[in-house]
């Protein structure tokens, strides 16, 4: 049962394959004709020949790909193209295809009867030809008869004899490419331009500019295609009129955006800039009048809007080029850039223009789309590098500005615990004293049985008030007895002090100095706060963690780096350090390092920190360096 329901499937597709035409397997099969050789013959210009349906009694001229004849002979406005078609019963339906040809009214007869007809009354020539003929077993001759308006005519591309279907996707993809590339350009610019209110005023004009070059150049690829003149006949005045337009715009946008590049500081390119904008304004005012009636302006239309405009995009490009290169020999990134962009541009059409003139004029420029999308990478670069350069302004201001508000604060705070202590001490100090002088009273007029009790309780006031003299160093840090100091001998002590405790934490100090590193200030306050800030290196350490202090000499100035591999900080923890009673540690108060930052300002130094968390913190301290004969300077004694 199951074989007789395979035979019964296998029945009718059997049947469908001996039925069905050959024909429709062999077209599967067989490939296109290509024809590279074909005769033609000048159309003069009077009634007689432009009207008449077949050539003209007398001699061929050979043509082909190859050699092409496209320039117009004297008195001709057009051509008749004489094409051999092979045997096309091959395929169901042949067709004839052209890639490229210049001509204006095209229209294919064979023995006199018209087969294809195509009119367009634009002025642009460049053309294709695709149609469909009967098959037939035998040899045929067409007769392509080309009429223009323009100095050339004639067929610059391989003719195609094949499958119509397949023709037909070769006459739509050939020019796809371009229509993508054009129409993706025009697409991204324009949703550029929507987001253009999102930026700020000094990016939007720099983004709407180069949302303007996008545009105008999409736009000049796209109705620079052939195509859109073939599907979109009746938009082919208005299609020409948009690829002026975006002349017009083209390039004064560029030259807006190439100033804006250069920061405005050529005047005279500024100037050229504001000149060429009102010329192209000029222009469209022109191309309004012309496009009101085209044969009665023409002229004029021609020399305002192709030869003085040339001029203008002539001067452009010298200048542009030579701005880039001087600005690219001075370092700028962005001129660099700039003149790669515009290098691979102009290599682009220069290599179009030779081609095109080699071919004697049968070659299709294509090579400047290229050169105009590493045109357009070059600028979107330049400007997401702007964009960059004033976001990380935006940043370094918003730190420099979060930075002097730490500041502001410590120095308020600062002044607060200034004023309190010296207020507290003050108070403290005046009852302190007159107790001391009443205790003098009485011990010269006690027996000396009771003195040593009065010098006992005189002593321990002293100490009181040396206590009040530590505590007035939170409100303002004094040296005394300033001397020249040796620093590289002021580490070594610290080092001697400091490597029991780094030992008992179980880490590692090691200190490195140069000789002769001669600074002013005192001894005992510098080493008060070197080894506070050590201290707080110590104990941010683990087991096995270093903690290295370092002094060089750089330039004029002593520098002491004293760095860890602790847990380190983040940066508003880095920001906050020196600030009363701010720290990280569990029972600190955070008073040594404001006493800390408060001496080495007193000593002319300054402090600056560098810390990550997990990976450690860097105290770098810098001294005014001296030399051991240099007299004490007044400002340092406070």
């Amino acid at each position: 049962m199951a074989n007789i329901r395979i035979f019964r499937f296998l029945i009718p597709i059997i049947t469908l394959y001996l039925l069905l035409p050959q024909q429709v397997f062999a077209q599967d099969i067989r490939g296109p004709v290509v024809i590279r050789e074909w005769e033609v013959q000048w159309i003069l210009d009077t009634p007689e020949s432009l009207e008449a349906t077949r050539p003209a009694d007398g001699a061929w001229n050979h043509s082909g790909n190859g050699n092409s004849k496209t320039g117009l002979a004297e008195h001709a406005r057009g051509m008749w193209v004489r094409i051999d078609v092979p045997p096309t019963n091959d395929w169901q339906r042949p067709g004839l295809l052209i890639d490229r040809l210049y001509g204006l009214e095209l229209s294919v007869y064979e023995k006199g009867k018209l087969l294809y007809e195509s009119k367009r009354s634009l002025t642009v020539d460049l053309n294709k030809l695709l149609m469909s003929f009967t098959p037939s077993s035998e040899h045929r001759q067409f007769d392509l008869r080309i009429v223009t308006t323009s100095q050339r005519a004639g067929i610059i591309s391989d003719i195609r004899i094949g499958d119509f279907h397949s023709l037909s996707e070769r006459f739509v993809t050939r020019e796809l490419p371009d229509l993508l590339l054009g129409t993706s350009i025009a697409f991204l610019a324009l949703i550029m331009l929507l987001c253009s209110g999102y930026l700020r005023r000094n990016q939007r004009r720099s983004w709407i500019s180069l949302c303007l070059i996008a545009l105008t150049t999409g736009t000049l690829i796209v109705v620079y295609s052939p195509l859109p003149y073939i599907y979109f006949k009746q938009y082919g005045s208005l299609m020409l009129r948009l690829f002026d337009l975006s002349l017009f715009v083209l390039f004064p946008a560029l030259n807006y955006y190439i100033d804006q590049v250069f920061e405005g500081q050529y005047r005279f390119f500024t100037k050229f800039r504001h000149a060429q904008t009102i010329y192209s304004g000029i222009c469209v005012v022109c191309l309004a009048i012309y496009a009101t009636d085209m044969k009665r302006f023409y002229e004029m239309y021609y020399l305002v809007s192709i030869v003085i405009m040339s001029v203008f995009i002539l001067v452009q490009l010298l200048l542009i080029i030579t701005l880039t290169i001087v600005n690219a020999v001075r370092g700028n990134k962005n001129a660099i850039i700039l003149s790669i962009g515009i290098l691979l541009l102009a290599l682009s059409g220069i290599l179009d223009l030779i081609f095109y003139y080699l071919s004697e004029r049968r070659y299709v420029l294509f090579l400047w789309k290229f050169g105009v999308i590493f045109m357009m990478i070059a600028l979107v670069i330049i400007l997401a590098r702007r964009i960059s350069a004033d976001y990380a302004k935006l940043v370094t201001y918003s730190k420099e500005l979060e930075l002097y508000n730490h500041r502001l604060q410590r120095s308020e705070k600062l002044k607060i615990i200034s004023d309190l202590a010296a207020s507290v001490a003050h108070e403290v100090r005046n009852p302190l004293q007159v107790t001391r002088g009443f205790l003098q009273l009485l011990a010269s007029r006690t027996d000396e049985k009771d003195k040593p009790y009065f010098e006992l309780a005189t002593n321990e006031l002293d100490r009181a008030s040396e206590i009040i003299t530590d505590f007035l160093t939170f409100a303002k840090p004094e040296l005394e007895n300033i001397v020249l100091l040796d620093l590289t001998k002021e580490i070594r002590k610290i080092e001697a002090i400091m490597i029991p405790m780094a030992a008992m934490h179980g880490g590692i100090l090691s200190c490195r100095a140069e000789d002769s590193l001669y600074i002013y200030g005192n001894s005992t306050k510098l080493k008060q706060a070197l080894i506070n800030m050590i201290k707080n290196s110590i104990e941010a350490i683990g087991k096995d963690g270093t903690v290295e202090v370092q002094a060089i000499a750089e330039g004029d100035e002593a520098v002491v780096r004293i760095s860890d591999n602790g847990q380190g900080m983040e940066e508003d923890e880095v920001a906050k350090l020196g600030v009363p009673f701010f720290s990280t540690k569990t029972k600190g108060t955070g008073l040594g390092l404001m006493v800390t930052y408060r001496i080495i300002e007193v000593m002319k130094g300054t402090i600056k920190v560098r810390s990550a968390k997990g990976k450690g913190t860097e105290f770098t301290i810098r001294f005014p360096l001296t030399v051991q004969d240099i007299v004490l300077p007044d400002e340092l004694n406070v």
